[in-house]
């Protein structure tokens, strides 16, 4: 890693996890992104460990996971999706700017505090690229489950330098 948002990483302190280990027996026939043009369409990313594994706890935010630990899962969910995107472009100094995010939150029934959690992924993105180009149109939803039991899941529109 030797571009400038690669040394904000390394600054930071952070590491972005390894490719994500996909359980046995688990088919997913997807890209984790697609790039048309300069738009990067980024997949559905859960938190990861940095070994690729699924972080844990799993399981709803409001219920078997604090608030906390939410906002936790939403930052390990953007050091995940920093990593796949640092590995599909070579570059992260390629991203113009974050420009949709969409925040899923595992919710347990009558929590609402989805954007504290998302705010997790959030702050951190903002945090590696700045506001400028780490600020983005954004939802935070909650929903009812999410594969695996993971407490979130984000995906995003990225466009990237001419």
């Amino acid at each position: 890693m030797s571009g400038k948002i690669e040394q904000r990483i390394a600054e930071l302190g952070l590491e972005l996890p390894a490719a994500l280990q996909i359980p046995p027996g688990v088919d997913v026939p997807l890209v984790m992104l697609k790039i048309s043009g300069r738009r990067v369409i980024v997949s559905g990313h859960g938190p990861q460990e940095t070994d690729g594994s699924i972080a844990q706890p799993l399981g709803q935010v409001g219920t078997e996971l604090t608030l906390e630990q939410g906002i936790e899962a939403a930052r390990k969910t953007a050091l995940t999706m920093v990593g796949t995107l640092q590995r599909e472009l070579g570059d992260l100094d390629r991203i113009q700017s974050w420009v949709k995010v969409l925040g899923m939150v595992n919710s347990a029934p009558g929590f609402n505090q989805q954007t504290p959690v998302i705010n997790g992924f959030s702050n951190q993105i903002i945090e590696i690229f700045g506001r400028e180009c780490g600020m983005a149109a954004r939802s935070a939803i909650g929903v009812a489950q999410l594969p695996f039991s993971i407490p979130v899941e984000v995906e995003a529109e990225l466009e990237l330098v001419e």
